[in-house]
């Protein structure tokens, strides 16, 4: 099986892997999740809303042995505390370079949603590194510096124009490309490197890089009879110029089919955030209806 064959077949489970807590930090919603392995054990950080409370969201951990199972860590790891992110804390992205791991989240004051970077050496505490982007061109809800998210490929290019550089994919709307050296300080492309065929496009979980490209799982939605419909969809970029695009799918590959991921916070939404490979298998995690998490597992080719 080649590395895009295992990405592009997925089943989903039936029902939620995390769902809302009856009190607490996650009592209303659970989702959007971020998912790494670390010594074989599955750690979820997600978003999460309370009961009664304006926040956007907290970060939550949750543990698994089997990638379906989740415990939850009783307190949020990351809670808002500055003024760019004292309306919410939202949509956890995480890799590991060496021992450090990246965080990739959005930022947002109750006008503007940042995308904003924290490091950790045990996914339990994080520090902050701030807003990425001070400033960005790109206006989206009358609102100027919207950068929202970002998914970074977690190997530096080998060749072509950003040798010896990371690349994060970024943005809501558009999807543009940004490359740094160090993982905090990055520098973005003008132009966008995926526009939307509907409503709007953004990232999904960390690229991979596979013989043929570098593959992005990504996010778009699209007004249909129901309303808006958030679904899952991929491309490839050139493994040399990741700004070219190759390839990208006509179909989604997972799109709202179950009740709780047609109703929820925000009805018809399926959201990938997160892939995880483990004995051949991806796992693949989603938020649902804004509400749960869900995930779907690589299907085997004859």
């Amino acid at each position: 099986m080649s590395p895009s064959e295992l990405y592009f077949s997925f089943r989903k489970l039936q029902k939620p892997v995390l769902s809302p807590s009856e009190e607490g930090f996650d009592s209303k919603n659970t989702y959007n999740p971020a998912v790494v392995l670390r010594r074989e054990t599955f750690v979820m950080l997600y978003r999460a809303e309370a009961k009664g409370d304006k926040l956007t969201g907290r970060i939550g951990l949750a543990l698994s042995e089997d990638g379906v199972n989740f415990i939850k860590h009783p307190e949020p790891v990351v809670e808002p505390e500055y003024g760019w992110e004292k309306a919410g804390v939202e949509d956890p992205r995480v890799v590991k370079v060496g021992k450090t791991y990246y965080m990739t989240y959005t930022g947002y004051d109750g006008e503007t949603a940042r995308l904003c970077v924290a490091t950790s050496k045990n996914l339990l505490n994080w520090k902050k590194h701030g807003v990425v982007f001070d400033e960005f061109p790109f206006e989206k809800n009358g609102r100027s510096n919207w950068t929202k998210s970002g998914a970074i490929i977690t190997e530096k290019m080998r060749s072509g124009p950003f040798k010896g550089r990371y690349i994060m994919y970024f943005g809501d709307s558009n999807v543009w490309l940004a490359h740094s050296k160090d993982l905090l300080h990055w520098e973005y492309e003008a132009r966008p490197v995926l526009k939307p065929r509907g409503h709007l496009v953004e990232p999904g979980p960390p690229p991979v890089v596979t013989e043929k490209g570098i593959l992005l799982i990504h996010n778009e939605a699209f007004w249909r009879d129901e309303g808006l419909t958030y679904t899952v969809q991929v491309a490839l970029f050139d493994r040399e110029d990741p700004r070219k695009l190759l390839w990208r799918s006509k179909r989604p590959i997972l799109e709202p089919e179950f009740e709780w991921e047609k109703r929820g916070w925000v009805d018809n939404v399926v959201f990938a955030e997160s892939l995880v490979e483990k004995d051949g298998r991806g796992y693949l995690y989603y938020g649902g209806a804004d509400r749960y998490v869900g995930l779907a597992i690589s299907v085997e080719h004859s």
